[in-house]
């Protein structure tokens, strides 16, 4: 069955501005134009435009997303049965944060105790299920299952003083990256500061601390666009070199 590009935006929910949107950016291309200049689109067409929503409503980006289809192995069959695997995450993270929320107002009422550690369970679950969903495949693939694993467990473990300084050490480590972009002096104060406050952060998560390791977690970062963005969105362009340059002279 074929689709105009108004009959495919009714059965998608999507607008037809974002429909053609991905047609400029080559994410969703019309399977021809017909002789009064529709975008005409196919079976083929509306299994990957359901294949960009699953992976939207993963928060991943349009840019990645692309390149994912793109590739020249991609499978459907697998793909979603990555996002099925991915999407029952989400599902037991809300589910954690439901529980969480109850048990909280049960708290303030006075009807249960709550320690400090169970207030922040939900929060670590949530950000560990984003961290997965975006990177797991290649993390596992680089550092090993095991190791990876582990790491997730000592995450999950924090307590609350440690779980509140890891995001502190984080903080000030965008505040440092960021006066490194300004003035890109790589032998600054701030450059220390980048490589010392990501050493820092990183010790919250592994076990045991390797230069090697932490200059191939840099590369990684800037190898693969998914990593690169984090810190680019958060501070600004080049963010993610000049973190990966710090790291390489300080480790």
């Amino acid at each position: 069955m074929e689709y105009t590009i108004k009959k495919l935006a009714e059965l998608s929910g999507v607008s037809t501005r974002t429909l053609r949107y991905y047609d400029e950016i080559s994410l969703l291309k019309p399977a021809r134009i017909n002789s009064s200049g529709y975008r005409i689109y196919g079976q083929a067409e509306v299994d990957r435009l359901q294949q960009i929503l699953f992976y939207r409503s993963l928060d991943m980006k349009l840019e990645i997303i692309k390149l994912s289809l793109d590739e020249t192995d991609f499978n459907f069959s697998r793909a979603l049965e990555d996002q099925y695997q991915e999407l029952t995450k989400k599902k037991e993270q809300i589910n954690h944060l439901l529980l969480t929320i109850e048990k909280t107002l049960r708290y303030h009422k006075g009807e249960i105790n709550m320690s400090d550690k169970d207030k922040f369970e939900a929060f670590k679950q949530e950000k560990l299920a984003h961290n997965e969903a975006i990177y797991g495949k290649e993390i596992r693939e680089k550092y090993g299952k095991d190791t990876i694993e582990s790491s997730n467990k000592q995450w999950q473990n924090l307590s609350k003083a440690d779980f509140e300084k890891m995001n502190q050490a984080e903080k000030d480590l965008f505040i440092a990256l960021k006066e490194l972009v300004e003035t890109k002096d790589i032998h600054s104060n701030s450059a220390k500061t980048v490589f010392e406050k990501h050493k820092a952060w990183l010790s919250y998560t592994w076990e045991t601390y390797s230069k090697e390791a932490h200059i191939g977690l840099a590369e990684m970062y800037l190898a693969d666009e998914r990593f690169t963005a984090y810190y680019n969105d958060q501070v600004g362009n080049e963010a993610t070199h000049w973190l990966t340059e710090a790291i390489k002279i300080y480790a």
